[in-house]
């Protein structure tokens, strides 16, 4: 999920363009892509009214920051198969049976079946997931009707990715760092690995940082391309990362290697954390790891003495059975170490004081204390929906100016797994309609099985999309969503940098596609509530978020490629840090008054089964998707036309199994089909499951979802107790119990007899 790149002020004002030859008939836009997260900034090249081309921006900051997915999205938006116009359910729930009404029919029987569904069972009734990283963003205006509406049950991916990490960050200093990559003497990757084709620029100021003599460690159970880099790999077990950070702890404290000065005037809680961190001798954190003594110190001392040091976000510690922990130790190493809000180490930036924040237009303060209670979660894992962030919001009002801050839309949401038990019949309360932007849902949270009979359950489910996705074939209505290419854009970085980029609009939309402002302002007018969204238009609206600036949306977007306040550095020293002490808490006060640990701890993988001897990680990249899409692609998937499970040479050699064999990988919860892949990069008995598999051309419907049956890898990761973080109530999908057995001969039929050539569209 979401990684935006820092931009040096002096980089951006030094940049000199050199705008590249146009052939005549084409027009170009300053553009902004979102075919993945990390949100580039680009040039369209239009002919007659539609995008032809997508290239690399003529700043000469973002000119390498381009790659396939981003290349090839005006044809991916152009393929037979997008939904243009709104489909109305005719049949029983996946049935695929459709057809096609106008908006103004579709809105007024969703506000209808809505509003019963309110009175009848109360606003918390209603449910949203969105991913803001496929929508562009929905403005805030999701949540803004939720609140006024009273339901605090809003939900998103980013649950599992980079919206937890900020939520839990908060606990520590306040705020969701970003690594001043240009400044940098070292560099900790976390199972992240950065690629030319997935995470494009964190990858390019990676290889800019090391040309420039930073050090790289990673951490990763893998031989990743960063590891081949590294000047440090330590390959740890799979989960085991806050057992490693432990480990540099203890180095470090007990060398003496940290800030003294910062830690004795701003933090509290050395002194407990100190007697913490001696439960994790070398030794220990060595057979928790898999790693030598030896090595885990010298990494630790590299990060202490060769910084300024950044620890990047990475998606990895955010899925993990002890993720608080994991975040918190993060944060605990970047503070004592004295590499906080410092040049070349991690930068707290807040808001930028020109453009009106998403978090302003949520209006999280509308919403009652009574609806906020019933958020579900809330009550046995607190720690990013509203009760567990309550504690922030006089820090943040006195050091960043805002009573809420909703950084990488991470705060004040609901427990997705307690979301779908709620919608299932299984909760405190029923949940009966369900909304989803931008989201494939069935496949992007843990226990898929939960989350298809929870979407079974529903009176009303809506989705806004752009194909008929696994997820909308289940929907009562799908209405047909715009694209990055078809839309302007403020991109505020998710609030998590004071840095702010605008995007121009490339075309029209075709058929009757609609943005993400157009959906909520039709369902504001549904619901009898249309001055909850105000403004005429998308342009009406981003003219009052930038009228600080003195200049209208069509200037800045004409004039500006960042619009950024200058950086200041050790602004903790005037204001404090955004907690309850205003110090850096490495006790926290917040987690101790919720009734948990106020210091991280490390809980050990449950006992062994024998009947599952292998451990299974998901979410590995192919660089020709991003999460469940782009697989309607032709050249997307003559890349990967197959899902495949990667195993080493041991493993598969004791297992009986060779390349390109058909295996299932099984657990407790369920079972995928995938081709197996053998790679030396891989340790053995671990298995390496692709994130988000599906084949849009195979029958759709409940009975098969395009394959999502068979390949889906949610179908394996759990959400039971010894698999969720006990603060946050996410799953540790890094190292679940499985084991990997061939396909029979027919078994392997099916497979092939229901899968038609790539791209052929479905009945």
């Amino acid at each position: 999920m979401p990684a935006p790149v820092p931009f040096d002020p002096q980089d951006i004002a030094n940049a000199k363009y050199e705008e590249r030859p146009v052939r005549e008939g084409v027009t170009t836009k300053r553009t902004i892509c979102a075919s993945c997260d990390i949100a580039c900034s680009v040039v369209t090249e239009s002919m007659k009214g539609r995008v032809v081309k997508v290239r690399s921006s003529d700043n000469p900051i973002f000119r390498d920051n381009i790659c396939m997915k981003g290349i090839v999205a005006p044809k991916g938006f152009a393929h037979p198969s997008r939904i243009l116009h709104p489909l109305k359910r005719v049949g029983e729930r996946g049935s695929g049976k459709w057809e096609q009404v106008s908006w103004e029919e579709a809105m007024t029987d969703i506000g209808t079946r809505l509003k019963k569904i309110i009175a009848e069972h109360g606003p918390e009734a209603w449910a949203v997931s969105t991913s803001q990283w496929n929508t562009g963003t929905d403005h805030g205006l999701g949540r803004r009707i939720m609140n006024h509406v009273g339901s605090p049950n809003w939900i998103s991916g980013v649950a599992l990715c980079a919206g937890n990490t900020a939520a839990v960050s908060k606990f520590t200093y306040g705020w969701f760092p970003m690594g001043d990559f240009n400044n940098t003497k070292c560099i900790v990757l976390m199972g992240h690995n950065p690629r030319r084709h997935s995470w494009t620029p964190m990858y390019t100021y990676i290889r800019a940082a090391q040309a420039r003599g930073a050090k790289l460690i990673v951490m990763d159970p893998r031989r990743s391309s960063s590891a081949e880099r590294a000047d440090i790999w330590l390959p740890l077990k799979v989960g085991s990362d806050a057992a490693m950070m432990f480990g540099w702890l203890k180095v470090i404290i007990d060398e003496e290697l940290y800030d003294k000065d910062f830690v004795a005037n701003w933090t509290i809680g050395f002194e407990d954390l100190k007697k913490r961190v001696d439960e994790f001798p070398l030794e220990r954190v060595a057979k928790l790891t898999g790693c030598e003594p030896e090595m885990i110190a010298k990494a630790a001392r590299m990060y202490a003495t060769e910084g300024p040091s950044v620890i990047p976000w990475t998606p990895i510690t955010d899925m993990q059975r002890n993720s608080t922990s994991g975040i918190r130790l993060q944060g605990i190493l970047r503070s004592i170490c004295g590499y906080i809000d410092v040049p070349g180490g991690e930068t707290l930036q807040g808001f930028n004081p020109d453009i009106i924040p998403e978090s302003d237009i949520e209006m999280h303060h509308v919403l009652s204390d009574e609806q906020k209670a019933k958020q579900l979660g809330s009550k046995n894992h607190p720690a990013f929906t509203y009760r567990g962030q309550a504690a922030f919001s006089e820090p943040m009002k006195r050091v960043y100016g805002r009573e809420y801050s909703n950084i990488a839309t991470g705060s004040y949401m609901a427990t997705p797994s307690q979301t779908f038990r709620a919608m299932a019949g299984e909760g405190e309360y029923p949940v009966k309609a369900f909304f989803f932007l931008g989201n494939n849902p069935l496949m992007s949270y843990a226990n898929m099985p939960l989350i298809l009979k929870a979407m079974m359950n529903q009176d009303l489910i809506v989705a806004h999309e752009q194909f008929m996705t696994p997820s909308a074939q289940l929907a009562d209505y799908i209405m047909p969503a715009d694209s990055w290419l078809e839309r302007p854009l403020i991109h505020d970085m998710f609030a998590w940098l004071s840095t702010v980029r605008f995007s121009e609009k490339s075309m029209e939309p075709p058929g009757e596609c609609k943005s993400t402002f157009e959906f909520w302002k039709h369902i504001a007018g549904a619901l009898d509530r249309p001055e909850l969204v105000p403004w005429d238009t998308l342009e009406d609206f981003y003219d009052y978020r930038v009228a600080a600036t003195g200049m209208s949306f069509a200037e800045l977007v004409k004039s500006t490629d960042v619009h950024f306040k200058m950086p200041e550095f050790r602004q903790y020293e005037k204001r404090g840090f955004a907690t309850p002490s205003g110090k850096v808490e490495l006790k926290s006060s917040v987690l101790e008054s919720l009734g948990f640990d106020p210091l991280p701890y490390f809980r050990e993988d449950p006992p062994e089964d024998k009947d599952y001897p292998l451990k299974m990680f998901t979410g590995v990249r192919e660089d020709g998707f991003f999460q469940t899409a782009h697989r309607h692609i032709p050249e997307m998937r003559k890349r990967h036309p197959e899902p495949e499970a990667f195993l080493s040479p041991g493993t598969a050699g004791q297992l009986g199994l060779a390349e390109g064999d058909w295996v299932y990988v099984e657990n407790k919860l369920g079972r995928i089909k995938a081709r197996l892949a053998i790679k030396d990069a891989m340790p053995d008995e671990l298995v390496r499951v692709p994130h988000g598999w599906w084949k849009p051309e195979m029958q759709q419907g409940a009975g098969q979802l395009s394959g999502a049956h068979d390949y889906a890898d949610a179908q394996l990761c759990r959400d039971d107790d010894d698999y969720l973080d006990l603060e946050q109530g996410i799953p540790h999908i890094k190292g679940i119990p499985c084991r990997v057995v061939p396909v029979t001969d027919d078994a392997q039929a099916a497979i092939s007899s229901k899968a038609r050539p790539v791209m052929e569209p479905a009945e």
